[in-house]
């Protein structure tokens, strides 16, 4: 029997619509299926919950252990004191809608937006738990209609049924959830410490509404119950390895490559991804194998760097073998010794994003996610782009991309840990920042295009191709990477107020105008060149492209116009 497929969205032209790249249907991860099955175990979770409730408060309520409740809150009742009423309050708070609501949403916006890459897995799995929770809950009240204790109350009583205890079940879905994701993520004794810290707080809860009266012990239990079945049936949905919303399979990609390889379409020049492993997981680098195979590009090799080399070679090695595309995956420094060896060759680099800081790649506008930047080089046009070359005492002549320096950027750099930027991303530079802020000021001569030495004090000195850091901060207002220039910024506010004069520059995106005389221009100095030597009078750490050098006394800056071919986004420079 013959079968046929659907046809693709054609636009009004009639011309069918090209997927997404990077995409494709053998990726689908099943999350309409996983939905479904989440409503219809919901709905299993408030039966069973509600059937326990009725019989609670029908044919069992006078067996023991329900006949025991009373007694238990009237000994609740009796033990009141100041003190335990003032740390059943606290207890109590945890549970509190606005307080559930309030850590819900900071830990899914912490989980999103706080580097290294967004786990959306994770930000799913804890706010649908707790908002399964509270649907549940709010359907058991409607069915099981539960007076509160018969004591006195020491919170003002909701207009809903005792049962299930809302505080403790929200309390359960909110920080069991965080104490597993804490036990995926973090190894070792600490993980396990916070995990059962976490896991203490749903019952001092559900301990808390008891002395205080709000509930009957097997209110708590319920209260608790709803929570852990919210928590297992989000977490089968989404967090298990073999989840309902599942991962795609094994082959998935390779079946999406061999479909896009299949269609028809010229055929484009061999192409090296060039990729750092510590920074660039399987899954990104599948990813990236698909769009390329999407644009046509059939003939792919995979390089990775190493310790020793890390990029220059790989890229030398794909230039003689003939490749017409080089794409660098990685962080500045795998960017930087990458461009370093395609420059002056004319082979075009694909800039790919999957380091702490990206600098590059921010300031050409690409996309921060590893494939959607490649679909958007791919999808653009070769620029040529200018590079710097920086020289000195103990650095052999080399090119940079992006940014080069002397002073505090360059400690900062060589004090912030390899753990650290993993951990944090680009904010672990802003915490070690803080430690070099009351670092030695550098004294130093600056000749720029052969003009007369000026003599200047300053904290950092950079040598920039581009002017945007995280953030969005223009660091080095103007500074372009294609307008055959680079540019010197020179950074010497003193004391308090002289910090909130270099703010005020940032902020203000101006660039006030270094003089060619010797007379010194404020707490931010902006010079542009083509040729630059810098003197220190003593020995100053230094770094390329955000990795440290060896520290010495003397710089020697160039700029190389057009050296680089990238590929951008159409629009962007």
């Amino acid at each position: 029997m013959e079968t046929t497929t659907p046809a693709r969205a054609a636009d009004p032209s009639g011309v069918p619509a090209p997927p997404r790249l990077g995409h494709s249907p053998a990726l689908s991860s099943g999350a309409g299926r996983a939905v479904a099955r989440i409503a219809a175990f919901a709905v299993c979770q408030a039966a069973m919950i509600a059937g326990l409730g009725l019989l609670i408060t029908g044919p069992a309520r006078n067996l023991w252990p329900l006949s025991a409740e009373d007694a238990l809150n009237d000994a609740f009742e009796r033990v009141r004191n100041d003190a335990l009423t003032t740390a059943s309050a606290i207890a109590s708070g945890a549970g509190d809608t606005h307080t559930v609501v309030g850590v819900t949403v900071l830990c899914c916006l912490a989980l999103l937006v706080v580097p290294p890459l967004p786990r959306w897995r994770a930000a799913l799995f804890l706010a649908l738990a707790v908002w399964l929770q509270s649907l549940v809950f709010l359907l058991i009240t409607e069915a099981v209609d539960r007076t509160r204790p018969d004591v006195e109350r020491l919170d003002a009583s909701p207009p809903t049924s005792s049962y299930t205890s809302g505080h403790t079940g929200a309390a359960t879905a909110l920080y069991a959830g965080l104490a597993v994701l804490v036990l995926s993520r973090v190894r070792g004794r600490w993980g396990r410490v916070v995990a059962v810290l976490l896991l203490l707080i749903p019952l001092l809860v559900g301990l808390a509404r008891l002395y205080r009266g709000m509930h009957h012990p097997s209110d708590v239990v319920g209260g608790l119950l709803n929570g852990a079945l919210s928590l297992f049936v989000v977490g089968r949905a989404v967090l298990a390895d073999d989840a309902w919303a599942a991962r795609p399979p094994a082959d998935a990609v390779d079946i999406a490559v061999a479909a896009a390889e299949r269609r028809p379409g010229p055929s484009r020049e061999a192409a090296v991804v060039i990729v750092n492993p510590t920074v660039t997981d399987t899954a990104t680098r599948d990813r990236l194998r698909l769009v390329l195979a999407q644009r046509g590009h059939t003939d792919v090799t995979f390089a990775e760097t190493t310790e020793r080399d890390t990029g220059g070679g790989q890229a030398a090695d794909a230039v003689r073998g003939g490749a017409g595309l080089v794409v660098a995956c990685g962080g500045d420094g795998t960017i930087r010794a990458v461009a370093d060896a395609l420059a002056g060759t004319g082979v075009t680099l694909a800039v790919v994003p999957c380091g702490t800081g990206n600098l590059l790649a921010r300031n050409l506008g690409l996309p921060l996610d590893p494939a959607d930047a490649l679909a958007a080089a791919l999808t653009g046009e070769p620029r040529a782009l200018d590079l710097g070359t920086i020289s000195g005492d103990g650095i052999d002549r080399t090119h940079f991309t992006a940014m080069s320096g002397a002073g505090l950027d360059a400690a900062v750099m060589g004090s912030t840990s390899d753990r650290a930027k993993s951990a944090l991303g680009w904010p672990a530079y802003i915490l070690a920042g803080l430690g070099e802020l009351r670092g030695p000021r550098m004294r130093l001569a600056v000749t720029l295009d052969g003009a007369p030495a000026l003599h200047r004090t300053a904290r950092m000195v950079l040598i920039a191709n581009i002017g945007t850091v995280q953030g969005g901060t223009a660091l080095v207002p103007g500074a372009r990477p294609d307008d055959g220039l680079l540019d010197l910024a020179l950074f010497d506010p003193r004391g308090a107020g002289g910090w909130l004069r270099a703010a005020g520059v940032l902020l203000r995106g101006s660039r006030p105008t270094g003089t060619a005389g010797g007379a010194h221009g404020g707490p931010v100095e902006f010079f542009t060149f083509r040729r630059a030597e810098l003197t220190f009078t003593r020995p100053q750490p230094r770094e390329v492209d955000g990795d440290p050098v060896a520290s010495g006394r003397r710089i020697i800056a160039e700029v190389r116009p057009g050296a680089l071919t990238v590929l951008l986004p159409a629009g962007e420079k």
